[in-house]
């Protein structure tokens, strides 16, 4: 069985857009968790397509973010091409998860893949029962894909815990 810490990251290629700018002329901070929301919604298409046990999406299921750690690491300026963004889950409980982030350059963008860190993150997510209005268990084929994905933890300079 493979180290869940050797595995590869899945990577989604994000687009940036003018009005992500701020003042300074630079992405702004809270454009960051839009940017890491379009790659988890490009990852679960992949990781939770439907045909599951509901023939429903875990987006459709119903998953909320309850938490978001980022750790800026430099200026990301606007530009054409995408960030790559890299993402893996990093904490499996019984009722949610958590996704790990690193915001980078694309092959042949300026560094490479790894080469220029934007942003280190991590969202804690619960999965939720929109019906019932109530968190809800994790159910075996959900857990068999967040599986699939599993890695080592974000690779925070620094952590609050």
């Amino acid at each position: 069985m493979t180290d869940p810490a050797d595995r590869t990251p899945y990577a989604a290629q994000v687009s940036l857009r003018w009005s992500d700018m701020d003042a300074y002329a630079h992405i702004n901070n809270v454009q960051f968790l839009r940017l890491l929301e379009d790659a988890r919604v490009i990852a679960f298409r992949d990781w939770f397509d439907a045909g599951g046990a509901t023939d429903r999406s875990l987006l459709e299921e119903g998953v909320l973010v309850s938490r978001h750690e980022i750790e800026y690491r430099r200026p990301l300026g606007f530009r054409h091409e995408p960030v790559e963004i890299q993402l893996w889950v990093s904490r499996v409980g019984g009722a949610g998860f958590d996704v790990a982030y690193i915001v980078t350059d694309p092959e042949g963008v300026g560094d490479g893949p790894g080469g220029t860190i934007y942003a280190v993150a991590e969202t804690e997510l619960a999965l939720y029962d929109f019906r019932t209005a109530m968190p809800r268990r994790m159910r075996p084929d959900e857990r068999a894909s967040v599986l699939e994905h599993v890695g080592g933890a974000a690779p925070f300079r620094r952590r609050r815990r």
